[in-house]
């Protein structure tokens, strides 16, 4: 089994004081730093641009793992490379495999992990053609657009059948807190995108220190 990792999603931080609420998953033991971008078109929401990256790339040095929930993806990937993003997700059903498979090879030279997204209705099989050009899959596990959402558990058998044909890193985001959590590590999963559940907690390392307990065996 793959060591699990932690996201904490910045989509439910406080952003009056981001640079603190980063800092204190950091210390708390996040293993990287979850930020969703949306534009009000692929998703009916709005957050942050690449000036945000930059800021908050300033403040520390977990990877930052940018997920694109944006209808044009390639129009604005290097801006949030350039910003300091270390991952970029992007959505299959936002771009097609051949726009992919020419833009990665060569941003990948960057020394960028690139995944692809799917959300809770799209069918596995859109993101196999993708699967041997990413590092990762990010699954939705509630349609994207909102923080705090309930988990969809229609999405398990998704994960237990892309762990079956693909060994790098699967993510799942949406409503992940220490009981879905174990059903979504077992399924097959192994970084673990959660907001509310971290940022809504009185002690972030103790929700963290509670989502790493699904790497146990007994899950």
């Amino acid at each position: 089994m793959k060591d699990i990792r932690i996201a904490p999603s910045l989509l439910s931080a406080d952003f009056s004081c981001l640079g603190e609420e980063i800092r204190k998953i950091e210390l708390a033991g996040a293993d990287m730093v979850h930020i969703d971008v949306m534009d009000g078109q692929f998703v009916p929401n709005i957050s942050i641009g690449p000036v945000v990256i930059k800021d908050i790339r300033k403040v520390t040095k977990l990877p930052l793992d940018v997920h694109l929930m944006i209808q044009k993806p390639l129009r604005y990937v290097d801006n949030f490379i350039q910003a300091g993003s270390d991952m970029i997700t992007m959505h299959v059903e936002t771009i097609s495999e051949r726009l992919y498979k020419r833009y990665v090879s060569d941003l990948k030279l960057q020394n960028i992990k690139f995944g692809i997204s799917l959300n809770p209705d799209t069918p596995l099989k859109k993101i196999i053609p993708f699967l041997s050009m990413v590092d990762f899959v990010l699954v939705m596990s509630v349609n994207p657009g909102f923080s705090g959402q309930k988990f969809v558990p229609q999405v398990l058998p998704k994960i237990r059948r892309l762990r079956d044909i693909f060994k790098g890193d699967i993510a799942v985001d949406g409503g992940i807190n220490h009981n879905t959590a174990k059903s979504v590590v077992k399924a097959g999963a192994n970084i673990l995108a959660a907001g509310s559940y971290i940022f809504n907690s009185a002690d972030y390392k103790e929700a963290i220190g509670r989502l790493r307990e699904c790497s146990k065996k007994d899950v």
